[in-house]
């Protein structure tokens, strides 16, 4: 079982939900980044998706977009791959949380598909997930991926056809990230109701867990999509906590303060747990 599927089952077997916190690698520089992981793991992150920089991401809204230009920046050739598979093997002495590769597709190609497979067994990395490589197109990668016991994490939308979404449920391993909204990441003032009706569908289709991803940005938010979804991803909003903080000398624990915040209450933690164990 992988450290994702394990993790997904710890979880159901508690009756809890997770929290996917999501930061970009190398923003604002690799050691920080690194200290950063450890902090939102010992947060109670359930899985960590590690951004990797890229100068044209289009999915991407102008908080994340100035993350990746900081990375980019962030040293003489920038970082890169071999940067964050060296960043993830270090990792791997101190935490077991699951690591996630969250890139656009033209980074992957340009290091090597092959090479990226071997490259993120190795250094200890748990799963990739593409943001622009539609299903239909995505066959060989998974392939190479699952060859190497890595997870494949495909991106479900409210405007995906039946038949995506059931392509998606063939090819996808992990968990499925179901995108609360159309258009660009960025934190919303509140979840779309399109994102429950989502994760109803995926469910039709598909027994993997659904994180629901995309404008969750508080720990009312975060609430929200537990009442549904398996997992909450937060990602705007605590990649421009690390901006709001550049600089300061705690930078490291004032995040995961905030990542901590967001987490719901105890009491509602309770709440999902009674649901979970409830008869249909």
């Amino acid at each position: 079982m992988s450290r994702i599927a394990d993790t997904f089952a710890s979880l159901k077997r508690a009756g809890r939900r997770g929290l996917i916190p999501f930061i970009t690698a190398g923003d604002p520089d690799l050691q920080t980044t690194y200290e950063l992981l450890l902090e939102l793991a010992q947060a109670g992150a359930a899985v960590v998706e590690l951004g990797v920089p890229f100068s044209d991401p289009m999915a991407d809204g102008p908080v994340i977009q100035r993350a990746s230009e900081r990375a980019l920046n962030s040293s003489k050739d920038g970082v890169g791959l071999a940067d964050i598979f060296d960043l993830v093997q270090q990792l791997r002495l101190k935490t077991e949380v699951p690591i996630v590769l969250f890139s656009y597709f033209n980074p992957l190609l340009q290091f090597g598909l092959e090479r990226l497979a071997r490259e993120a067994k190795r250094a200890g990395a748990d799963a990739v997930l593409v943001t622009d490589l539609v299903p239909e197109e995505g066959s060989e990668f998974s392939g190479l991926l699952n060859a190497r016991g890595l997870d494949m994490i495909m991106l479900v939308a409210p405007t995906s056809t039946d038949f995506r979404l059931r392509l998606v449920a063939e090819r996808a391993s992990g968990f499925i990230y179901a995108v609360s909204r159309t258009g660009v990441t960025g934190s919303q003032e509140q979840v779309s109701r399109q994102a429950a009706a989502l994760v109803a569908r995926v469910r039709q289709v598909s027994d993997l867990p659904v994180a629901v991803g995309f404008g969750i940005s508080t720990a009312s938010q975060v609430e929200e999509v537990w009442r549904y979804a398996d997992a909450a991803v937060v990602g705007s909003a605590l990649v421009a906590e690390i901006e709001r903080e550049a600089g300061a000398p705690d930078l490291v624990k004032r995040v995961g303060r905030f990542a901590r915040a967001l987490m719901p209450t105890a009491s509602f933690a309770q709440k999902v747990t009674v649901n979970c164990e409830s008869p249909p």
